[in-house]
């Protein structure tokens, strides 16, 4: 108990003789942790992590306890460790490496690229989308947020291109190879098509929906991305947010959802965001047109 009381102590001392230099350290510190766990989220490899986290947390407590023999295993344990670390994340820390290589100085203003690239994806998406509505022709496209989708897109075709309101009526055009997957855009690009998704495990949606909808509901369940589909059946338009279905969309409708959901949020005179508008209601509640929302 001693010792924790002196390793507390020992951090408050730290924290009340900090400088200038000491902040930015921490800071950069800070940011190299940021990358680190971003990098874990674009990859599989969650679980790898916490195991290291509780070695981590168990050297901690061997040292604290006095398990001298423990506490000596785990040294070993970690370093050796470190080099089996290095074997077994060389893609993703070459991937890594590559993004610093070509990052400049010029990226500050990424953010505001990035913005325009999603209106203009938004502006494609809608077009094709009332196109794709009148022709019923089925469509499954999911715009990533925070959470990344690189295990789906491994499942379809990698692409990297701008999104274009043609490209997309000819990649969902039902003779085309890639129709039956989702079309997955990252910062308003087209980053991969024919992608397979997790199809949803909510028991309660309504029969009449297909694979193409509950592989859209899926997909909001398991991340925070909005996924926006067309049936094939009646040609209508539907969004998922957050395991949430909004079905019968006019095209003007699916704007202003994507347009809220996807670029900075704009508040009305309440307060209240177009998402707490379109998703409010729950199961059984019946929208404006008289239609159900499903969960």
């Amino acid at each position: 108990m001693e010792q924790v009381v002196r390793f507390f102590q020992g951090i408050w001392d730290d924290l009340t003789s900090m400088g200038p230099a000491d902040i930015i350290d921490i800071l950069i510190i800070a940011f190299v942790i940021y990358k680190v766990i971003m990098l874990l989220r674009r990859t599989s490899s969650g679980g790898v992590a916490k195991g290291i986290l509780l070695v981590a947390v168990a050297i901690l407590i061997s040292q604290l306890a006095h398990l001298t023999t423990v506490n000596y295993l785990l040294g070993k344990v970690v370093e050796w460790g470190v080099v089996a670390l290095v074997v077994l994340f060389q893609p993703e820390l070459r991937r890594f490496l590559e993004q610093i290589g070509r990052s400049s100085f010029g990226n500050v203003f990424r953010a505001k690229e990035e913005t325009d690239e999603t209106e203009q994806a938004i502006l494609q998406t809608v077009e094709a989308y009332a196109d794709l509505s009148k022709s019923k022709t089925g469509a499954l496209m999911v715009f990533e947020r925070q959470n990344m989708l690189d295990d789906a897109i491994k499942t379809g075709t990698a692409l990297d291109c701008a999104v274009n309101s043609e490209l997309l009526k000819n990649i969902f055009w039902n003779k085309a190879p890639l129709h039956d997957g989702a079309v997955i855009i990252r910062n308003g690009r087209i980053v991969g098509a024919g992608c397979m998704l997790p199809l949803s495990g909510n028991v309660n949606l309504s029969r009449d929906l297909g694979m193409r909808h509950r592989a859209g509901i899926g997909a909001s369940e398991h991340s925070d991305a909005v996924v926006a589909i067309v049936s094939e059946e009646t040609g209508s338009i539907s969004v998922a947010v957050g395991g949430m279905l909004k079905r019968h969309l006019a095209p003007e409708t699916l704007d202003r959802l994507l347009r809220n959901e996807l670029t900075p949020q704009q508040e009305d005179e309440s307060g209240r965001s177009w998402r707490d508008t379109l998703f409010k209601s729950k199961k059984g509640e019946k929208d404006g047109n008289g239609k159900e929302n499903l969960k």
